[in-house]
């Protein structure tokens, strides 16, 4: 079993790539144990304010919402590996004491929505009200936050005073523009009514009136990254529409063959999620350092966590409700879409598979895909490959000079690990 799990991570930490990471944990389903959710170390919050918590919150997947005694779960996790908690690329960190991502990006995103806000000034009152409808400080921030942190991590490592260059916040403040508006577009394209807790644009305004302020946000965002003035971090950011486009278009479509559609699944997620996060802390890189390696270090970070977030994310479908997601709960499935949790346990419930391919769309297949969800081992399978991420993104960010904002770095993924929102 010990040669078996070597293999496995050998060929996890050396291919790193879609098709690989499921032939991993194909490998890993022939051990007798999977990692659970309630084996995740925890964050203390005790030291964050509590007005900096509003967004995220720690929290355990609850073991009776999946009908698993903790015994089994404590087995399963005991069994995985005895040395997952701290893994090697951890190791380097157990003597330092991890910095709050929130506290020390607090200084630089205090004024954040204001600046939005001022990038999309236009005289007309409607318009102006749609697009500063979700730029109220109530989503979680978490691209801007890590985008700062990877600028001042960055400009230390490059023998530079910590403190943002303009440039680099402006990249912050464009992360969290593209993202909202992909989800002013998102939500029309999904039809939903509700987003952070409140009605969505579409909902208020109608779907015209949706897109066109996407649209806005879109351009304003743009000029904002010309202002820069740098034509590399314009290439690297012009990345993340096309991406985003064509995740879109992908999510519309699934596959027949098992290994492709959870590839299919996991490029999905990187275009629609990750893309952002990874070249956005590329960009702020190019702008103090003209490593490609120093790049790649950012790049790969940022993909690492993204894809964990969303990884997340899915799993949060199952497992929490909508009053804490701020958004009705199953929504991938009443959309049609096979997320991690659902193509995992369709492993053991190959009955999923002619659901998938329908798009759950005949009656009684969501109810019958959500009791198969948790009948299975599937969002303790998505959990661990999220942490997987997040160990990648450790090892990536532990390569530069050691600083308070590089540990902060690495206490965020913990944070996306336990976040229940």
């Amino acid at each position: 079993m010990a040669g078996s799990w070597w293999m496995c991570c050998r060929r996890f930490s050396s291919g790193f790539t879609a098709s690989g990471l499921f032939d991993t944990l194909r490998c890993f389903r022939g051990s007798s144990g999977y990692s659970s959710a309630s084996s995740t170390g925890r964050t203390s919050w005790n030291s964050v304010p509590r007005k900096e918590r509003r967004s995220l919150f720690p929290a355990r997947i609850h073991s009776k919402a999946l009908n698993l005694r903790p015994s089994v779960i404590r087995h399963r996790c005991r069994s995985l590996h005895p040395t997952l908690q701290s893994c090697s690329c951890r190791a380097t960190h157990s003597d330092a004491k991890l910095r709050d991502p929130f506290t020390l990006a607090q200084k630089d995103l205090t004024s954040l929505y204001d600046d939005i806000k001022k990038e999309l000034f236009v005289a007309k009152t409607e318009l102006k009200y749609l697009c500063d409808y979700y730029f109220d400080g109530r989503g979680k921030a978490i691209r801007p936050i890590i985008v700062v942190l990877m600028a001042r991590a960055m400009n230390i490592h490059s023998n530079r005073a910590g403190d943002l260059l303009p440039g680099q916040r402006t990249i912050a403040m464009i992360s969290e523009m593209i993202h909202t508006a992909s989800l002013v577009h998102d939500d029309v394209i999904d039809r939903s009514d509700e987003r952070r807790g409140k009605r969505s644009i579409n909902d208020v305004w109608g779907e015209k009136k949706a897109i066109l302020a996407g649209d806005f946000i879109l351009s304003a965002a743009t000029m904002a990254l010309a202002r820069i003035g740098n034509s590399t971090v314009v290439k690297v950011l012009s990345h993340v529409i096309e991406d985003l486009v064509r995740g879109e278009f992908m999510q519309l479509g699934s596959k027949e063959n098992e290994d492709e559609r959870f590839k299919h699944y996991l490029e999905k997620t990187y275009k629609k999620t990750a893309s952002l996060m990874a070249h956005s802390c590329k960009a702020v890189s190019i702008l103090v350092n003209s490593d490609p390696e120093v790049h790649e270090i950012a790049y790969q970070y940022g993909k690492n966590v993204g894809i964990a977030f969303q990884l997340v994310d899915d799993v949060l479908d199952f497992t929490s409700g909508a009053e804490q997601l701020g958004k009705p709960a199953a929504v991938d499935l009443k959309l049609g879409l096979a997320t991690g949790p659902v193509l995992f346990a369709c492993q053991q419930f190959p009955e999923l598979h002619a659901l998938i391919m329908r798009r759950f769309s005949s009656k009684g297949d969501v109810d019958r895909a959500w009791q198969y969800v948790l009948q299975s081992d599937g969002v303790q399978q998505t959990t661990y490959l999220a942490r997987r991420y997040c160990e990648e993104a450790i090892r990536q960010i532990s390569r530069l000079q050691p600083s308070p904002e590089r540990d902060a770095l690495i206490r965020l993924t913990e944070i996306v690990l336990s976040r229940d929102k």
